[in-house]
């Protein structure tokens, strides 16, 4: 494969490894990202990883003149837009931020395409768009009734995609549903940094083990599960990305424009103890942990169906829940502050 690719917020958790992937695989690769929620010294890491640099625009995707200079100079013929806000407590208490980046963002990305006649699109949505299971495993036929405005906003996206879609059909969309993408790069050079106080559970169980907070929350033991904690289909961040050269590879393949939407999960759960275990088992490391009342809107159990995914991709995760916690680790112990004061 070959070609070249303007990445969203591609200086991201998700972003910087999508880039590594896509860079590994012939694709020259353009990244836009404004560092809102990330640090530009990843994409020097990305660099290192691969031996080749990327070309880096600094700008946000709610602005239409960098969106469109950024795809001329790029001379991208696809877009995977991973840029966005993503955190659904915050969304909560701010839901106006949430929809002028996560769909005003798309909107004008979706305009500046248009104008450049750049019609291949890759979407990071996310499976909040179901809301509360109501069966389980959750296939991309599941009734889609998000709870909280983040997943408001990738609804309201996927949405918007699917009637560009039905007003133009030569567009090529792929709608990709992460569940819990997690670990790092082997190499131990990209990983998750998140901002602030961890919104997730295994950014928070490694800064418990590297000693940055002293004790894990456990929101709740007494849910309809095996241990009692809460289920999750968590999926290695590089198989989540080569999810996208796959959906890329089939996006250009197909002879007629589409817009789908897909899972990109393992279909299996781990509980919250589980994970806990297996990051022990990983770093050699203990994670004391307490138990607390659950909170309000969480869920007993969520795993994906990869089915489709595996039908329209070919793609299948390869990692199990000791790789995620031991590429995890060895990011977290070369980088104990994240990107903070890297060389």
């Amino acid at each position: 494969m070959s070609g070249s690719v303007l990445v969203t917020g591609g200086a991201g958790y998700i972003g910087t490894h999508i880039c590594v992937a896509l860079i590994e695989a012939g694709f020259t690769v353009s990244v836009l990202d404004n560092y809102y929620n990330s640090n530009p010294v990843s994409l020097d890491r990305v660099a290192h990883i691969t031996g080749q640099s990327l070309a880096r625009i600094q700008g946000d995707v709610r602005d239409h003149k960098t969106l469109s200079d950024a795809l001329q100079q790029s001379g991208a013929t696809a877009v995977i837009h991973c840029a966005g806000l993503k955190a659904v407590s915050e969304s909560v208490q701010e839901p106006l931020h949430y929809y002028d980046h996560n769909v005003v963002g798309t909107l004008r990305l979706l305009e500046a395409m248009a104008q450049c006649q750049v019609k291949t699109l890759i979407f990071s949505s996310s499976a909040t768009v179901y809301g509360n299971p109501q069966f389980l495993p959750l296939t991309e036929e599941h009734p889609l009734a998000p709870t909280n405005p983040y997943g408001h906003s990738k609804l309201m996206v996927e949405k918007m995609l699917r009637d560009v879609f039905t007003a133009d059909p030569s567009w090529r969309i792929g709608m990709l549903r992460y569940f819990n993408p997690v670990g790092a790069h082997p190499s131990g050079l990209i990983g998750e940094d998140p901002q602030g106080l961890p919104n997730n559970l295994l950014p928070f169980v490694a800064q418990v083990a590297i000693g940055r907070h002293p004790v894990l929350n456990i929101w709740g033991d007494d849910y309809d599960t095996p241990d009692g904690t809460g289920v999750r289909d968590y999926v290695h961040v590089t198989d989540l990305a080569k999810g996208h050269l796959c959906a890329l590879q089939q996006l250009a393949a197909s002879k007629t424009g589409h817009c789908t939407a897909i899972n990109l999960g393992t279909g299996t759960g781990y509980s919250v103890l589980d994970v806990v275990r297996a990051f022990e088992q990983a770093s050699g490391q203990s994670v004391p942990y307490r138990i607390m009342p659950r909170r309000p809107g969480d869920v007993a159990t969520c795993f994906a169906s990869p089915q489709l995914a595996q039908q329209l991709l070919g793609w299948q995760a390869q990692q199990d829940l000791l790789a995620m916690c031991t590429d995890a680790w060895r990011w977290q112990s070369d980088n104990p502050q994240g990107y903070t004061n890297a060389l």
